[in-house]
Parts: C-alpha cells; structure tokens; sequence
C-alpha cells in the first residue's frame, strides 16, 4: 500500500474550520498548529495566486472536487456541498513541467511481482488531468514549486457537462469571471482545501437556469478542490456479498489466479475498531459522528437528529458501545470538509430528492467522509398531503389535526434522516421491506392512513418509529468483528438467520422500472399485503376526496392552488398501483452466490395474479376516476400572478381545471404498469407454464374489452368513460409499436386489437365504431397513423 508523503508546512493560510479532537469538533482556531500538515501553500492575497510546493512526485493521493454553492435546481442537480467521486491522483516531474495525473483504479493487478502489476497499470490509459511548469526549485532538491491557479479554475465538478446534459444549453468556463480565492487556501494534517469561484457563459435560454439565476446567461459557483493524504494501514477491507443489503465498490484485478472471478468488490464502510477486539461488547477508538447542517431550522433540526441517532440502537446490538452518533455541527464548521461526515439542508427552488453516500477510498472500501444531501422542500409535500387527508381547516375542525398533519412530516424527517445516514453508512436501499412492516428504514415508505371513529382519515402513526430488523442485520454483517478465518462463516450465519426470519431483500436494479419483475421491489408501497393495502387506501381516498373541498386548502393561499392539492390525494394509489400490478406477471427470485442461495426464480400465484387482476380494474372503475361534485365546484384556475406548474393537471380547457385530464392521468397511471412489454413478455411465458395464470389475451379483455364495453349513466359519466377507454387503447397501441414484445406475444396482442376492433365496429355508437377504424388502419399500416402519447401523470416522488 503506497501512502502520500507530501511532507508540507502551512505557510500564509488562515482556517475558519474547526479542528478535530477525538473526533469531535471544537473552536476553531485561527491556525492549524499540528505538525505534519498535509500541504506546503504559497498564497498571496494581493494577486490572487497559489502555489504548491511538490515535496515530492508520484505519492499518491486523493483529489474530492466540491460544490460550495451552486444552482439549486432539482432539475439539473448541481446542489451545495455535492461532491464527485474520489479521483486517485500523484504528482509527476518531467523536465521543468508538473503533471497531475489520475491512476486508473479500475483495472490492476495486485501481485507482489512488479512486472506482473506493470502490466496491467500499462495495458489500462491513465488521464492527465492538468499540467503547468514548474515555477522553481524549492528547499529540498526532490521538490519543486508550482503555481496551481490553472488547476484550481478548472472544473473538476462538471458544471458544463451538466448543464450540458440537462439541456441548458451549452456553457464554458470564463476565466476573465473566476478566480483563485487565495486567502482561503489552507492545509491541515490530512488534507488540504482550495476555493475558487467559476463563472460559466452560455445563451441562458434553458428553462430551469432561467428558474434559479439571477442571469442566466452567467452562471457563478465555487468549487472546493480538497487534497486528501491516503489512509494509513490497519483497515480490513470486507468482501462483497450481494445478500449483504450493502452496496459495492471494486476493480479487475488481472493478478487473481484463472479459476477466480477478476471482477473484485468490496463493501464500503467506515474504520470501526473496538478498543478491545475480542470482547463482545466493548467501546470504540473512533465512534462514527455525523453533523447536521447548522442551516436547518427547529423543528426540523431536532426531528432529524432524533432520526439519525436511531442507527446508535443498531451499532449497540452488534457490540460496539458509543459507536456512532449525530450531533449539531459547531459554529464555522463547513459542510464540505473532507474531515468530517455531513447533513446538509439544501435548498432548491423546487422539491426534489435528498440522497446520502460517501467518499471511498477506491483501493479498499473505507469510507473517508460520509455525506447526506437532504432537500429542503419535499417536507412541504408531505405537509400538503397530509392537509389534503385531514382536511384540518374545515370549519369547526378540531385544532388537534392540524398538529396531527404537521407530526406526520416531522415523522417522515426522522425516517428520511435515518434513510440517507444508512447509504452514507454503506447500505443499499432494501424495497421489500415493507413486506415485513417497518423492518427497515432503508425502504421508501407511505403514510398509513386510517379511517377514524368518525369514519374520516387519521394519521395516528404513518411511519415507523425507530430502526428495523433488516437495518440491525446491516450493521451487524457491515461493521462486525470476527477472527479472520471465521469471518465468512459468520457473515453466512448472519445473511441465514435474517432469512430465516422472513426478511426479503430487493434493491435499486429491481424496483425502480415500471416492466420490474420482482414481487416484493415496490417503492412507497403500504407494508403488508399488497392488494388487501389498496382496498384500505381506495377506502380513504374516497372519503379525502369527499372531504376535500372542506378545508384541505389553508386560508392564506391563492384558489387555484387547491388543484395543485388535489393531485396527491386524486392519485393517492398511485405507488399502491405498482404494488399490485406488479404481481400481474411478477416473480421472487433472491441474491446471492452459488451454493449459499436459493436460486429459483418462482412466478406468483396464479390465483394471486388474477386477484391483482380484478383490483386493477378496480382502479378503472368509473367510481375511482370520478371526482366529487364538490370537488370540482372549488377547482378555480389559477389567481391572478400564479399559474400552472409540473405539479398540476395537464389541461385542454385552459385555464380552467380540466376533470377529464384528471381521469385520463389516472388511466395512464395504471396502462402504464399493466401493460408494459416486460410484463406481458413475463406473463405469456408463464401462463403457457400454468394455466392458472391469466394469459395476455386475458388481461387485453379485462382492461381494455370490458371497459369499451361500459356505458354511463349520464352523458357526463359517458365522457368520463370514453377518455379512459381512448387512453387504454392509445396505450395498447404503443405497446404494440414500441418493438419490445416478442413476436409471438405481439401476435397475441395484435389478435386481441383485431378483435376488439370488430366488437367495436358491430356498436351503434359512433365513438367506437370511430375507434374500430382507428385500429384497423394502425394494423394495416402503421406508418399512417400517428399514434398519440400518453397523458402526463404529475410527479409524485418524493415524498
């Protein structure tokens, strides 16, 4: 293991961060006086410029590029304190330049034999990153002096890139409008930090810079470049099991021997070492400290730490005593020092995701920093939906209500606290978790509505209280300690026992997908069973829309947001939907390696999948995409100075709210799901395998036939029903036309437009014999039609 020894002396830089003393932060001095700092600075203040004196080449070291402020937009996702991925870098000397140059950790080949390892760092290109000439020739003759203002006013975040690829349009790094700000360049023991502002020039014509900036056509940050000294030896890295709930980190390693996998991962986590090793129980050299941002208002801030400090249960059970712990950062602590692990509260101007990670050190896993990025907005939608349940401004409303909506949010906090620490802990999302209750905290919950005495919603206790079973496993497989060479029988133990005891584990790559197979990886989805969860909640979203018009809307806000409000309680099922039509040609299936796994992949019930079946044409029913008269008496366009956002209804009857676009993004919610070529793919193969399970031509003719086949008992309901079934169709004929279904499932699917296309043309009614000739010239030639996209369903995520 190579180790950076830049030996390096703090010459003219000042600190306004605080030090660290056991861990914890204190008063921040005004100089770092510890011996052996990391950089040796030369920064002038008068023009600007910083030098670095080498002491010497090709030690390597880390390189963590930094958002000190940024754009705060959702949409583009530039968002303050957010890092990029740890670069492994070293200083190179040829002739009188100095090159940066980042290794390639993707692919080595770890061997004592050097010839062995040169071969594979030489079969692999290396990048050089930055260059500049060596300015003189510093004390000792190994050194050298550069200045690194070109380094520093390089974007090493990749706003450019960015904004390039969100489509704003294409900017460039004005040098004329950046700078080195050198007065802030300063060195500590292991690390040293570098500010500059970048200023970036573009047209300005992209709608979420003209959201965010003050010009749009300059666009001013700051980058933090931070120098990070390697860590020093004693950590055991933790291979990598796909049951571990973990996430990975790895490389290629072309020195394994031929019957070994080259593709080597390791599970990120943080150096926790127990003072006493073999003791069960025992406190630790160095507990895991998280800071939150000192930026969070109360009561969100006592909320938050509240949640966070649950995973101290979790490190307790697995042995380890004062082992983590999250705490108010100390005045002038910077959120983006490399030293010590943060939660920002960032703010955008729009709701939008909070994510948790950290920086890893790419040769073995440890966890360097760990990072959580919250947005500050998405509370906001949580308060909102809990309004739009509560109706609390109601007249005459028990003021215990409006407290009850406000709990919930908070409540939400202390789990999304938790959730974010858990990534930046070295866990992966668990999606199944809500199979088993709250098992774990890294699953995306929903709110468990109930119907009260008075037969109206309550949220007596919509999220779970505290950390799972699942995140107890976690930490205890992750952070515990065994004897080397009983390690992996232990982990084995662990990975059998939390089996054993009923908990499922579906991450990222099998739940986010609306054609994903798995059963059990929903997101947001009621814990419990997933049909009996939509019943209850079709049951309180009818009695919430009943009560809407009451006093879901709080007095000081323009008319027109009500439709905004109406959004999350009209699709209330929305994540509910996936829960159940996932069943409808899902499957379980486990991870795992070969020979510790079971590894069938089982297809569901077929009587499940019929059940699931019949509850998604619940969710078509006339009854469900109706709304309330008295609903729609308070549904009022926008005031004056307000107008539509991405959170509304569409409308074809702007300004004015448009009921039928409503019903229509609920229809397009559920032909989404249900017929996604995936799914259908799935569902024909295992229908062919059993009977029991519904067939393709099955589930054609109970979400599409059946429904052309519904009347209205007024022309109002007639409309209602004929935009659901144009959209059901329009969304059959997509299907067809997307390519992804195998030939011998479109013939399926094309049979079943064919025959519903003649039913259709048998009818009276000049709508669907209009519908019949619709089909019939697709399937004649498709390139005479141009098919319609589907309605736009309003983001519901996050919550």
């Amino acid at each position: 293991m190579r180790l950076v020894t830049l030996s390096l002396l703090l010459l003219t830089a000042t600190s306004s961060f605080p030090l660290c003393a056991d861990g914890k932060p204190a008063t921040p001095p005004a100089v770092d006086q510890r011996q052996g700092v990391f950089a040796k600075i030369q920064a002038n203040k008068a023009n600007g410029s910083v030098s670095l004196d080498i002491a010497s080449f090709d030690k390597p070291f880390l390189l963590i590029a930094t958002l000190e402020n940024a754009l705060g937009s959702n949409d583009i996702g530039l968002d303050r304190a957010q890092n990029n991925e740890p670069m492994l870098v070293e200083f190179r000397r040829i002739g009188k330049r100095a090159l940066l140059v980042q290794l390639n950790t993707r692919f080595v080949a770890n061997s004592t034999d050097a010839d062995e390892a040169k071969a594979a760092t030489d079969a692999f290109a290396e990048s050089v990153v930055w260059a500049a000439d060596i300015t003189s020739d510093a004390a000792t003759p190994a050194a050298a002096l550069v200045n690194i203002n070109s380094l520093l006013l390089t974007d090493f975040v990749g706003v450019a890139d960015r904004l390039r690829l969100t489509q704003q349009g294409n900017y460039s790094l004005d040098a004329s409008r950046s700078a080195v700000l050198a007065g802030e360049a300063r060195s500590f023991s292991d690390n040293a930090e570098f500010i500059s502002l970048l200023t970036f020039a573009g047209a300005g014509e992209g709608k979420f810079v003209q959201q965010i900036a003050a010009d749009p056509k300059s666009l001013t940050v700051k980058q933090r470049l931070s120098f990070v000294r390697l860590p020093g030896p004693g950590f055991a890295p933790r291979a990598y099991h796909p049951a571990s709930g973990a996430y990975s980190i790895g490389h290629y390693d072309f020195a394994q021997a031929i019957v070994n996998n080259i593709d080597q991962r390791v599970q990120p986590r943080f150096r926790l070492e127990k003072i006493d090793p073999t003791a069960a129980r025992s406190k630790v050299v160095k507990p895991i400290v998280f800071y939150l941002d000192r930026g969070t208002p109360e009561p969100i801030r006592s909320a938050l730490l509240e949640g966070v400090n649950w995973w101290k249960e979790a490190f307790d059970a697995a042995g380890f005593i004062d082992a983590f712990r999250a705490e108010l950062a100390p005045p002038g602590m910077d959120m983006s020092d490399t030293r010590y692990n943060t939660i920002t509260w960032t703010h955008r101007a729009t709701r939008g995701w909070s994510y948790g990670g950290g920086l890893i050190d790419p040769r073995t896993g440890e966890i360097i920093k760990g990072y959580v990025n919250l947005g500050s907005q998405r509370v906001r939608q949580d308060l909102l939906i809990a309004e739009g349940l509560l109706a609390p401004y109601r007249k005459g409303a028990d003021p215990a209500l409006l407290k009850e909506a406000e709990a919930m949010a908070l409540q939400r906090l202390r789990q999304l606290g938790a959730h974010e620490v858990g990534h930046a802990l070295g866990f992966a999302h668990n999606f199944a978790a809500s199979r088993t209750g709250d098992s774990s905290v890294l699953d995306y919950p929903h709110p468990v509505v109930e119907l009260g005495p008075d037969g109206r919603p309550r949220l007596r206790q919509p999220y779970g209280n505290g950390i799972g079973e699942w995140d107890k496993f976690l930490v205890a497989h992750a952070y515990g300690v065994f004897a080397k060479s009983e390690e992996a029988a232990e982990l084995a133990k662990l990975r059998a026992g939390i089996a054993a005891a009923g908990y499922a584990y579906v991450s990222e790559g099998d739940a986010r997908a609306p054609g994903d197979a798995h059963q059990a990886g929903v997101l947001w989805d009621i814990p419990g069973d997933a049909i009996d969860g939509l019943q209850k909640l079709l049951r309180v979203r009818q009695v919430a829309l009943e009560g809407f018009a009451e006093g879901a809307l709080p007095p000081d806000r323009q008319l027109g947001d009500a439709e905004r409000r109406l959004v999350p309680i009209y699709l209330l099922h929305r994540y509910q939907a996936d829960a159940v039509i996932r069943l409808i040609g899902g499957s379980t299936y486990q991870y795992g390696l070969v020979g510790d796994t079971a590894s069938d992949t089982i297809a569901v019930d077929g009587e499940r999948q019929r059940k699931a079946l019949a509850a998604t044409r619940q969710m078509l029913a006339l009854e469900t995409l109706s709304i309330p008269d008295s609903v729609l008496r308070v549904m009022t366009a926008p005031s004056n100075e307000y107008s539509r956002g991405p959170e509304y209804f569409g409308t074809r009857m702007s300004p004015v709210f448009d009921p039928l676009q409503a019903s229509a993004s609920a229809s397009a919610l559920v032909a989404q799901l249900a017929f996604n070529p995936l799914r259908l793919n799935r569902l024909a193969w295992q229908s062919e395998r059993n009977a029991d399970i519904p067939s393709t031509t099955q589930v054609f003719d109970s979400l599409i036939t059946q429904p052309w086949q519904e009347d209205g008992r007024n022309k109002q309901q007639t409309l209602i029903l004929a935009t659901r079934n144009w959209v059901l169709l329009d969304a059959a004929l997509l299907t067809l036309d997307g390519g992804q279904l195998h030939p011998a499932v479109a013939a399926q699917w094309t049979t079943s437009l064919r025959s519903l296309a003649k039913q259709l043309e048998a009818s009276k009614n000049e709508s669907h014999r209009e519908a019949s000739r619709y089909i019939l010239r697709y399937l004649a030639d498709p390139a005479s039609i141009k098919l319609r996209t589907l309605p736009t369903v309003p983001p519901g995520a996050p919550i």
